[in-house]
């Protein structure tokens, strides 16, 4: 494998407070990471595929091992005896999701009809029975397109556009059809052909990204040799299969009377546990990440799918939706999933359509008997109380507020004009939602002084509401903002037995800025969670406070777990210590990491799964595999940086220092706003040993992307280790006013201000510090 050279750092005083003893050891194993190492350490890491949550396991039943495996089928062969299921799919936006472009189909203004947006125009026309537009293509010169499907029926219709070697790509420019318009799905975010938004790029590929969820039995069947697709599906739009898996052995079950499990289907829809169900429309349901091609009926979600964590980009604080998440994240926060609710218990999933109207839908369970009216829903709890009235509403019958949605099922337009209900459902509470900084049911209509009217109100309201225990949004306000009492608040939440799991999830993803005895145990006991996601992500924060060879008997057993999302993680946090062996572990850790492997390699189409190939080959000696992987990342997309910083550095440590030098100059001149390609340049000239034009490079990345903390604590340090100390110190802390539990920064500023004489100042931080987490290893 290359080696890269080794530069010293500084010398250190020699003699300092006993304070600098506490932190010396931190700050410099961060200054040889970050600036020396450069990209490339930081980037040595599991990297998730692209686009970004589990109750206990579910009894999903199987056919006998001895059946073969069952089959699609035409689904017109369903219609003869589910005549009813059947009236109710068709026209519905599943059984319409995808379509052939045909007249009767495409409801857009194909008539020569002209559109711009975003600095480029668009034509829309008809030859014949085929539809057409000319617009800006990938190198942005107006080209014509043929549209292939159409995507969806309201309130947008979107356009699928054939560009060669199979590939189809959604169109940034949708039809409006309720107000009979085009629009821009992306406006005023400049998205010409050189963003990645643009509907040429691969993050607009509907192969990958969009058409598993509106097909049924889809295949994206990427081929790596010619760089094409061959996709192909069972049928259009989502029919039976999409949820009940193939139908051959049911066919044949129905037809010789033969008496298999759940009539001869693969999942049983119907069981008791309603995981089943609820993974099920998960599928496409969740911000999720693929872990293959296609998915497997009556496997558990996470075997195929990874679901997204409540992020700060896509979830607000109180975990209400922020970014396109779709409903599944929401739901696993809700008292109506931890009671046993399903999606059918309100929707029909056949129709889509609700099934009841207003909010006769919500008082199947919450009346004035205080009874769930249907079966397998725990009731315990309920309150028999009229909330179909003002007494509970306090809103005009009728009027806005009146219904249950206005308040519980707050929502967002996402698509232009797509507005989706949050599934949390909430319970509003304009005091805590202004102490956070949150969205509120309350405030979104009663804004201005009939907002401080509301809450005056809503005072009165609470007044005699009993006190409740820390919740978890006012904890993770705290955690995030690293606040004084975070780390307690943290290990609070996670010591709570009725958490939901995502919520758990989520929060030990936050334990590695709140290290200490109590973090470790916490995590480490996660380890044994019911729920995968938990399991999951506590294999990510034990990874962050052991050292590889450490962590081999916490993860060890986790090789070897019924999911696959958790083995693969589990074989990725142990990759450091498998060189060296794992002893008992080894068989399963070479198992997993095949797993794992497999899965990069069957999402071959990414520049992200490239991207983690070439990582992996290297961390694993395969040196001859790690280049052709970075080249295949950046022909999958050539904007993407990760790989062209790595392939850089790669030459670079293998000796070919022009070439390097000469890749990265280029990519920047190509791109001169790309911040990581400034930082990484600044990195590369500081191992060349060209400290003031590094300087400035990596000023700019700053000044590019001025929040992002990786950045400004590399310039930060970088300054720090050439002698400019006052700038050094003013970067730091303004990362602490963006950032403000980077703990990192935290100690790198006790660092620096010893280093210039300001020892009172550091006295400073370091109480605060101790203040957010007296539990902190560096505190001891």
């Amino acid at each position: 494998m290359p080696k890269t050279k080794t530069i010293k750092a500084a010398n250190q005083p020699d003699s300092r407070p006993t304070l600098i003893s506490r932190y010396l050891l931190p700050v410099s194993a961060g200054v040889l990471l970050l600036v020396l190492g450069g990209l490339w350490v930081y980037l040595n890491r599991p990297v998730p595929v692209p686009m970004v949550l589990t109750p206990p396991p579910a009894a999903i039943a199987s056919v006998s091992p001895k059946s073969a495996p069952a089959q699609m089928v035409d689904e017109q062969q369903c219609q003869g005896c589910h005549n009813a299921q059947v009236k109710d799919w068709q026209g519905s936006h599943h059984q319409l999701a995808m379509q052939v472009a045909e007249p009767q189909t495409v409801l857009a203004d194909f008539n020569d009809a002209a559109f711009k947006g975003e600095g480029e125009n668009s034509r829309f026309y008809r030859q014949g029975n085929e539809f057409w537009v000319n617009t800006a293509g990938a190198d942005g010169k107006p080209a014509d397109f043929k549209v292939a499907y159409t995507f969806g029926i309201a309130p947008l219709q979107q356009y699928l556009l054939e560009v060669g070697d199979g590939r189809l790509q959604a169109l940034g420019v949708a039809w409006d059809t309720e107000k009979q318009r085009w629009f821009h799905l992306y406006p005023g975010q400049g998205v010409n052909f050189k963003n990645p938004l643009h509907w040429s790029k691969p993050s607009q590929n509907a192969n990958f990204m969009c058409v598993e969820c509106h097909t049924t039995g889809y295949k994206r069947n990427f081929d790596a040799a010619s760089n094409s697709f061959n996709s192909q599906w069972n049928s259009l739009g989502v029919g039976c299969q999409a949820c009940h898996g193939p139908a051959s052995s049911h066919l044949r079950a129905v037809t010789e009377n033969n008496p298999l499990p759940h009539s001869g289907f693969d999942v049983d829809l119907k069981s008791k546990d309603a995981t089943v169900e609820i993974e099920t429309c998960a599928r496409c349901h969740a911000r999720r990440a693929p872990l293959g091609d296609g998915f497997t009926v009556g496997k558990r979600l996470m075997d195929d799918y990874l679901p997204s964590v409540l992020t700060r980009e896509l979830y607000a604080l109180d975990g209400k939706i922020k970014d396109e998440v779709f409903e599944h994240g929401s739901f696993l926060q809700s008292k109506m999933f931890d009671k046993g609710v399903r999606c059918s218990n309100c929707h029909n999933p056949h129709s889509n359509e609700l099934k009841a109207a207003g909010n006769g839908l919500c008082l199947q369970c919450h009346n004035t008997a205080g009874k769930a009216a249907i079966p397998g829903i725990d009731g315990k709890g309920l309150q028999a109380k009229n909330y179909d009235s003002i007494d509970h509403h306090r809103h005009a019958e009728g009027q806005p507020g009146s219904q249950c949605v206005d308040c519980h099922m707050p929502g967002k337009f996402y698509m232009g004009n797509d507005f989706r209900h949050d599934h949390s459902f909430s319970i509003p509470n304009p005091l805590r939602a202004k102490a956070l900084g949150t969205a509120d049911a309350c405030l979104s209509c009663h804004q201005g002084k009939a907002a401080d009217k509301v809450t005056e109100q809503f005072k009165l309201w609470s007044a005699h509401d009993a006190p409740q225990a820390a919740r978890y949004d006012e904890s993770l306000w705290l955690i995030r903002a690293g606040r004084p009492g975070a780390a307690q608040a943290l290990y609070e939440q996670l010591r709570r037995n009725n958490l939901p799991a995502i919520q758990r999830a989520t929060l030990l993803a936050e334990l590695a800025n709140y290290p200490g005895e109590s973090a470790l145990k916490l995590a480490s006991k996660d380890l044994d969670h019911p729920a995968p996601q938990v399991r999951e992500s506590a294999v990510r924060a034990v990874s962050a406070f052991l050292p590889a060879a450490e962590r081999i008997e916490l993860l060890g057993p986790l090789l070897s777990d019924e999911v696959r999302a958790v083995r693969i993680i589990a074989a990725r946090n142990l990759q450091g210590a498998a060189r060296a062996g794992l002893g008992a572990y080894q068989h399963g850790w070479d198992t997993a990491i095949g797993e794992y492997e497999s899965v990069q390699l069957s999402l071959a189409e990414r520049a992200e799964s490239n991207f983690n190939l070439a990582m992996l080959y290297q961390a694993s000696g395969r040196n001859a595999e790690v280049e052709p992987k970075l080249r295949a990342a950046l022909l999958r997309d050539p904007d993407f940086y990760p790989a062209l910083v790595t392939l850089a550095q790669w030459l670079e440590a293998g000796g070919r220092k022009a070439e390097a030098s000469t890749l990265l100059s280029d990519a920047i001149k190509a791109h001169p706003q790309a911040a990581l390609l400034q930082h990484s340049q600044g990195l590369a000239l500081i191992r060349a040993g060209q400290p003031e034009q590094a300087m400035k490079a990596l000023q700019q990345a700053v000044k590019l992307q001025p929040d992002n903390s990786q950045y400004r604590y590399v310039l930060a340090v970088a300054l720090h280790q050439s002698g400019q100390l006052d700038q050094a110190c003013a970067q730091m802390e303004e990362l602490l006013k963006r950032q403000p539990a980077f703990r990192d920064a935290r100690l790198a500023l006790i660092q620096f201000y010893l280093d210039s004489g300001q020892e009172p100042r550091a006295q400073v931080v370091l109480q605060a510090w101790k203040q957010i987490n007296p539990e902190d290893m560096a505190l001891k």
